[in-house]
Parts: C-alpha cells; sequence; structure tokens
C-alpha cells in the first residue's frame, strides 16, 4: 500500500500535492496563519487608518470653518475641493500596482500641505497632490495581501484592513481648528510611513519574520490553491486584464460602492448637523455607525471566507445599504434618520474590502490579478469625483438628490452582483460537470 501511494505522489506535479502540513499539522498552519497575521495586517491596517484620515477629515476641518476661514464663498466651492482629489488618485493605481514600490511614500507631507493653505486655490494644489501620493495604497495594499494569503483566506484580512477606515471616520472628531486638524495628523502619517521600509516584507521568500520551513510552506500552500498559474511580469498579462469583462462588471459594481463610500465618509458630519444638532454634537454622533460598521465589515468578511462564497454576502450588505438611505431619504424624524446612518454606514464599509477580494479571488495569474485589482479599485476611486458632489447645501436639509443618486448607484451594484454570482455559479457547475474543465475554479 505504501509503495502505491509512492507511485501516485511521484505521478503528481509538486504543485498539486498536498504540503507535509496540510493535514499531519493543522494546529501548524494555524500558528503560521497568526504569525503571518501579527507580522502583517496591523501595520497595514495602521497605514490605511492614516490614509483614511488624511484624505477624509476634510469634513471635519469643514465643521470647523474650514470654507470661511478660505474665503470659500461659491456655493460649488468645497464640492470642488473634494472631487480634485480622486483623479490624480485614480491615474496613480495602476503604475503603483505594476512598479509596487513600497507603501511608505509621501502622503503625510502632502496632507501637511493643506494645513498650511491660506486660499481655495492653495486648497486644491494639495489635495491633488496628496491624491497622486496615496493612489497606489488600497490597490497596492490588496494585492499584496493576496501574495500570502490563499483565496478563501483573503477576505478577512482585506477586511480587518479596511477596517481602519471605519476607525478613521468614527474616532473621536476633536476639532483644534481645521488647521492643526490637517496638520498633526499629517505628522503622524510622515512618522510611520518612514518606518514602512523595515516593517513591511516584500514577500513570503524573503520574510525576516519566518524561519526557511515557514518561508517553503507558504509558497508551497499558495501554489497548490493557485494551481501554478503564471506569476512573471509579461505586458500580454496587462493586456488579458484589460480585455477580461468580467473585471468590468466588477469595476461596474465598485464604482456603484465607492460613491456612497466617500460620501457619507465626507457628508456625513454635515447631513447629521442638519438634522438639527449642533456642530460639536454632530461630529460626536458620527461616531456610533462607524462602530456598528467596523462590526460589519469584519463579521462579513469572516463568514465569506468560511462559505468561500462572496456575491450573496455583496447583494445582502447593499439591500442593507439601500434600506438605510431610504429612511434618510422618506422622513423628517431625526431619529428614525439617525438610524438610518447605522444602516448605510454597515452597508456600504463591508462591501469595499469583499468586492476587491471577490474580482482578486477569479482572476489567475498575480501580474494580472494586479492589473485587476488596480482597474477595480481605480473605476471605483471615480466614484469619488461623483460624491463630491452628491450633497449639495442648497438641498439642505434633505438631501433628496444625493439620497437618491446613492440609493441608485447602490441598486446597480446589487443587480451586477446578482449577474456575476449567477453566472460564476453556472460556469462551476459546468465545471463540476466535466463542461469546460479548468483546474482554476471560481468564487461565486
Amino acid at each position: 500500500m505504501s509503495s502505491e501511494k509512492a507511485k501516485v505522489s511521484e505521478q503528481t506535479p509538486p504543485e498539486h500535492r498536498e504540503t507535509r502540513w496540510t493535514h499531519l499539522q493543522r494546529g501548524a498552519q494555524a500558528r503560521l496563519l497568526r504569525k503571518m497575521d501579527w507580522n502583517i495586517v496591523p501595520f497595514l491596517a495602521l497605514l490605511y487608518l492614516l490614509s483614511f484620515l488624511d484624505r477624509s477629515n476634510i469634513g471635519n476641518a469643514r465643521l470647523a470653518h474650514l470654507e470661511r476661514d478660505l474665503g470659500m464663498t461659491g456655493k460649488l466651492d468645497y464640492n470642488i475641493a473634494l472631487a480634485v482629489f480622486f483623479p490624480p488618485y485614480v491615474l496613480a493605481e495602476i503604475p503603483s500596482n505594476l512598479m509596487m514600490k513600497r507603501m511608505g511614500h509621501p502622503s503625510g507631507s502632502a496632507h501637511d500641505l493643506d494645513g498650511l493653505v491660506k486660499n481655495l486655490t492653495g486648497l486644491v494644489i494639495a489635495r491633488i497632490f496628496l491624491g497622486f501620493c496615496e493612489g497606489g495604497l488600497f490597490p497596492g495594499v490588496t494585492w499584496y495581501i493576496t501574495l500570502w494569503y490563499r483565496r478563501h483566506e483573503c477576505g478577512l484580512r482585506m477586511a480587518i484592513f479596511f477596517s481602519a477606515a471605519t476607525l478613521a471616520d468614527g474616532r473621536h472628531r476633536w476639532s483644534p481648528g481645521w488647521a492643526w486638524i490637517f496638520i498633526l495628523e499629517g505628522l503622524v502619517t510622515v512618522v510611520v510611513a518612514f518606518f514602512a521600509k523595515w516593517v513591511i516584507n516584500d514577500s513570503p521568500e524573503t520574510a525576516k519574520f519566518l524561519t526557511e520551513d515557514e518561508r517553503t510552506e507558504v509558497v508551497a500552500r499558495l501554489k497548490l490553491d493557485r494551481t501554478s498559474l503564471a506569476d512573471e511580469y509579461h505586458f500580454k498579462y496587462f493586456k488579458a486584464a484589460v480585455k477580461d469583462w468580467k473585471i468590468w462588471v466588477h469595476m461596474l459594481i465598485t464604482i456603484g460602492i465607492y460613491t456612497p463610500l466617500y460620501s457619507i465618509s465626507l457628508f456625513l458630519p454635515t447631513i447629521v448637523r442638519n438634522m438639527g444638532y449642533t456642530d460639536e454634537k454632530a461630529q460626536l454622533m458620527s461616531v456610533p455607525p462607524y462602530v456598528v460598521g467596523c462590526v460589519a465589515t469584519i463579521g462579513g468578511g469572516y463568514l465569506a471566507d468560511r462559505s468561500k462564497k462572496r456575491g450573496p454576502y455583496m447583494m445582502f450588505f447593499c439591500i442593507i445599504a439601500i434600506i438605510g438611505f431610504v429612511m434618510l431619504i422618506s422622513t423628517n424624524t431625526p431619529a428614525v434618520q439617525y438610524l438610518g446612518t447605522f444602516f448605510a454606514v454597515s452597508g456600504i464599509y463591508p462591501n469595499v474590502p469583499m468586492g476587491v477580494a471577490w474580482n482578486g479571488n477569479n482572476i489567475g495569474g498575480s501580474t494580472k490579478r494586479a492589473v485587476g485589482i488596480a482597474m477595480h479599485v481605480g473605476f471605483g476611486n471615480l466614484g469619488g469625483v461623483i460624491s463630491g458632489f452628491a450633497y449639495r447645501s442648497s438641498e439642505a436639509p434633505r438631501f433628496y438628490s444625493g439620497h437618491g443618486l446613492l440609493i441608485g448607484t447602490i441598486t446597480m451594484s446589487t443587480i451586477l452582483s446578482l449577474f456575476m454570482h449567477l453566472y460564476l455559479e453556472m460556469k462551476e457547475a459546468e465545471r463540476e460537470l466535466g463542461d469546460n474543465a479548468s483546474f482554476f475554479r471560481y468564487t461565486e
């Protein structure tokens, strides 16, 4: 019997064999994952926390009299200052993922400039520069996570990483003056980014926190999960990503989610204030929805990883978000509107990491996946341009156009998520029957 097993093993390509820990040492694998988690995820989450603070705390600065101090008297001055951040942010994403420079780029120093500006022109220039500096972080980190974890392990890690955004928006909203909001938080970003070069390991093959056996195991389990699809850099994989219609569908799903993501992030204090609360109370009342959103983000990522399905969870959270915005648009009652913000945040935020994990799970080969993730995130971030004009002061306090726009974008994402789920479910069923068989399996 043992000789038969040996013969089968010899006939099986190395990349398709179970690694020696898979059956014999489940506990060792769990310890390896915990070791990777503690050495990878917390610092990435910290980087994204600071990044999201840098781009979104202009909403708090507004309540701290940013517009008055900079002479922003035009009806759309604030909206323009929000929107100009995103075009350079998007342009930086695909080149950044292809080059994959280290993530400690100088976003903090760019953010410091926001605190030194004296007029609208200076604020616009500083926001453009900040967009260029921060553009590569989110797609780069999400791709980086796929270099370490198997496909059904990525979702939870991406959710924990992205949950830092909810902490950024839900932090205690202190107001020492809008300039100091920018300067102090920017300085923290500079200090943390300085240490990124030494904290972040390039790949499992060179990770200093792993032993030689652990490095071998991480590489082997990834090969087993990805079935040795091409990982080398070649322009043909860039073209393959651009031609893949499934990635384009995910891009549309993403812009439908990122538009409300940035809208609620930038305008939630304003929305709460227009329910009749003071500026100070509006800032404090903006915190609890993000606490619930953080729990929903991590919980959704965990459940999706366990079930190895993402489409049904995407649709569920989209429906939760739609319920929230319907509550905001349909009543004047502050208590109901405030409850609606909980639904809106809890429905939007979980779908950001879940969406990029879903797309990344279904792209074979690391080069194509890097481009596909950057396309996904980049196109989605164009929603930030839309979000800058979603809520206009002239429509306060009900903001019919803004809420209606976001209900529309989330509905689009729900329908497209249903389409992708049904399509991938059909393709998997065909492969189970032997039709169009392939060793690469989709995540539905």
